[in-house]
């Protein structure tokens, strides 16, 4: 029985031991593609400013949660999130999370 070569790169993004803000960043993946904007951030494509609608005195924005460049770079080494267009450079293309991140996630968090 052989064993595939992307099982290889799985288990060993498995083990990997990440920050906090990279662990911010691998759940932010995980509820959407990150696209890139400006100022090196990484966030939803046409995330807005929201408001809490529960606030009892009047309605406070809720700012828009973002990854910096640095991170995003980070987990695509690690191998927990990939560029969506590969024809494109890896710092314009969109990013999701892999299937070793989704893993990752259960196991750790």
């Amino acid at each position: 029985m052989t064993i595939p070569e992307n099982a290889n790169a799985n288990a060993a993004a498995l083990a990997v031991e990440l920050t906090p803000t990279q662990i911010k960043g691998l759940k932010l993946a995980k509820d959407g593609d990150l696209h890139p904007q400006d100022a090196k951030r990484w966030t939803h494509l046409n995330a807005t400013v929201t408001y809490a609608k529960s606030d009892r005195f009047k309605e406070r924005p809720i700012k828009v949660k973002f990854a910096t460049t640095q991170t995003v770079n980070e987990l695509r080494n690690h191998g927990l999130v990939r560029a969506l267009d590969e024809g494109v450079e890896a710092d314009q293309s969109a990013h999701s999370i892999t299937m070793a991140g989704k893993i990752w996630l259960m196991k750790n968090v």
